[in-house]
């Protein structure tokens, strides 16, 4: 299994086909009813001659098979996804059809045991985990689920083999004269260039590489709409917000609640980051009030907007390291950088990483052929095959994003015991929100204590200078977290058509994140294509609770670790009662509602957004004082 492609729904991450969200981000504590059913789906009767004792058989024999079936699937999905061919894509394709055949059919039978009485807490728990499990479900017949599973698979090798191609983007490579670049010398290109009319240029040309994607995409929605209705939902829109603990409208009341707090913070960054840019680009390209062009803040998406620091630095050069450089000068190489990590956790008592994950991974891309790039972790065979597949570069964001990879791994690795229908974070958020919140400990002070740093810089302009970096990522990051899963639920469910998928896209980027396409933009292109999670079916919305709950994990851990600062200089790095009380939550998987997990770790049972308004608290003052001036907000 592997993380970043999710595995069905609630339990684990391997092959994009079926990716589905899971857990519970409701706000509700206690276990889950025995087997509730969908939001609007009648209530299901159970069989009348099924038995409590029927349900344990049927649910033990469910996780072995699936463990036997996610495994080859997984092994077909690393190697399709460590060479893209076409005889690696059929291979993976054909693991998808027997996967979505068996996870489609394993639900249906289940309905025999809704509304059971007297079922044991873990088979109720687990009966409930499956009925939301499969996040793209196949139709019955053969041939239909045959096409979903080679569209999930051409769909992501699409994406996979994309290149932006243009004489204008030439000497902008890493081969000085090539005309084609790829996804990682675009995101080079896009932090490194002020050119208007390069980033233009380079923003045009990746989206391009999802027009042929249109098609595909929209047969695929059709597929797997006809396979939700076949398990009793209206549509794929049901089951991706299912397995929550909460109607589907209560989830949209979290989600919104969740976001309203955190909305005034990004506002003020949104304000502030279009000052600079106007100061740049001139009121002609950015008026007042207006959305930002989607191609001027330094990441193809507009999700992140580090690449723009040195515009947005308050105080520059103020306390200022290029963690870059001196992991260049220390001689690092991606192994040494992901052995550094490692010691990360095991200075939280956790165990070290198998000898198989250093022989299995894949650490730099190689030069003979086509791979996925995209970062991702993996357990194999979920009993401890530890992977991670990233092509490692020797820079400060890359040593960020191993650390966040192997707290997926180290999730994975504290609940491989579990039965596999609980190999999962307690909802989807929380996989997303470990690997998160062990970034947030690399600070100054960490990289100080291991030698990258001589000393962590102490005054408050270089502590504003770290948090508004940090802002430029976890808070940029939020609105786009949200909007994703909107705009698919909305397609799922018909309320958008397929004649609509550019102009909702667009209009979810502009009320979300104030911003706009650069060029005009109409149906004969398919903009959210050239975002991965889309071809990968990947849901999103696990990634906005995550920056939630990072920060809400990070305030609990650092008060375990008996830090007494400011939240944003605390690391818990060294300190093993911090480990304890992580390594319990993890340990846990998704046999309990989110919230025992979240208790297990933090002594609450809330999502609490409060907690990066405390992170953030000297930034929002400053922000404050430097918007006083402008008009925020846009039209």
């Amino acid at each position: 299994m592997k993380w970043s492609l999710r595995r069905l729904g609630a339990l684990s991450c391997l092959a994009p086909i079926w990716a589905a969200a899971c857990g519970s981000p409701s706000v509700v504590g206690g276990p889950p009813p025995p087997a509730p059913v969908s939001p609007g789906e009648p209530a299901l009767a159970s069989d009348q001659g099924a038995t409590a004792a029927e349900a344990d058989a049927f649910i033990e024999q469910t996780n072995t098979e699936l463990k036997e079936l996610w495994t080859h699937s997984a092994r077909a999905a690393w190697v399709k996804a460590n060479f893209i061919t076409h005889d690696t894509e059929l291979l993976e394709a054909r693991e998808n059809e027997k996967l979505l055949e068996y996870s489609a059919r394993r639900i249906k039978e289940a309905q025999r045991f809704a509304g059971l009485e007297g079922l044991r807490p873990d088979t109720a728990r687990m009966l409930y985990l499956l009925k939301y499990s499969s996040g793209m479900p196949a139709p019955t017949d053969a041939a239909k689920r045959r096409r979903l599973a080679e569209l999930g698979t051409q769909l992501e090798s699409l994406y996979g083999k994309g290149r932006a191609c243009s004489p204008k983007l030439k000497g902008h490579g890493d081969d000085k004269s090539a005309e084609c670049l790829t996804l990682g010398e675009l995101s080079k290109l896009l932090t490194k260039s002020r050119d208007y009319d390069v980033l233009l240029e380079a923003w045009n040309q990746w989206h391009a590489i999802s027009l042929p994607m249109r098609p595909m995409y929209t047969e695929m929605v059709g597929l797997a709409n006809e396979g939700a209705r076949e398990l009793g939902f209206r549509d794929v829109s049901d089951i991706w917000k299912g397995g929550y603990d909460m109607t589907t409208d209560e989830f949209h009341r979290e989600m919104d609640r969740l976001w309203t707090e955190v909305k005034p913070l990004y506002d003020r960054l949104h304000c502030f980051a279009r000052a600079r840019l106007r100061k740049k680009y001139g009121k002609d390209r950015i008026p007042e009030r207006a959305p930002i062009p989607a191609h001027l803040l330094g990441n193809m998406w507009a999700q992140e907007w580090t690449g723009l620091y040195k515009e947005m630095e308050p105080f520059p050069g103020k306390g200022e390291a290029d963690i870059t450089k001196l992991l260049v000068a220390k001689k690092y190489d991606p192994i040494k950088m992901v052995k550094l990590a490692e010691g990360f956790f095991t200075s939280l008592g956790m165990d070290p990483l198998p000898q198989t994950f250093w022989e299995r991974s894949l650490f730099t891309k190689p030069k003979d052929r086509e791979v996925v790039c995209h970062a991702s972790a993996w357990d194999v065979t979920s009993s401890g095959d530890l992977r991670i597949k990233m092509c490692i570069e020797v820079n400060h964001e890359d040593l960020v994003t191993i650390h966040h990879e192997l707290g997926h791994n180290y999730y994975f690795h504290y609940y491989n015991n579990l039965p596999v229908l609980f190999q999962a974070g307690a909802n989807d958020g929380f996989h997303e929100g470990i690997g998160d919140t062990l970034a947030l400990s690399v600070t100054p002070g960490y990289l100080a204590k291991i030698g990258l740093l001589a000393k962590a810089p102490s005054d408050d302009k270089a502590e504003l200078n770290v948090l508004m970096q940090r802002a430029l990522e976890g808070i940029a990051f939020l609105p786009f977290g949200k909007l994703i899963d909107e705009w698919r639920w909305d397609v799922f469910s018909g309320k958008t058509a397929p004649s609509r998928y550019n102009a909702s896209w667009w209009q979810l980027r502009r009320k979300y994140q104030g911003v706009a396409a650069p060029v005009e933009r109409g149906e004969d292109h398919f903009d959210p294509g050239a975002k991965y999670h889309i071809p990968g079916n990947v849901p999103y919305t696990r990634y906005f609770i995550a920056r939630i709950l990072q920060y809400q994990f990070q305030r609990a851990l650092c008060r375990t670790a008996g830090h007494t600062g400011p939240l944003h200089t605390c690391s818990i790095y060294g300190n093993t009662e911090a480990g304890a009380k992580m390594i319990a939550m993890l340990k846990l998987g998704a046999s309990k509602p989110w919230p025992e997990a979240l208790h297990a770790m933090t002594g609450e049972r809330r999502m609490d957004a409060t907690a990066i308004i405390d992170y953030y608290e000297p930034l929002i003052t400053w922000l404050d004082q430097q918007n006083k001036a402008e008009q925020c907000g846009w039209e």
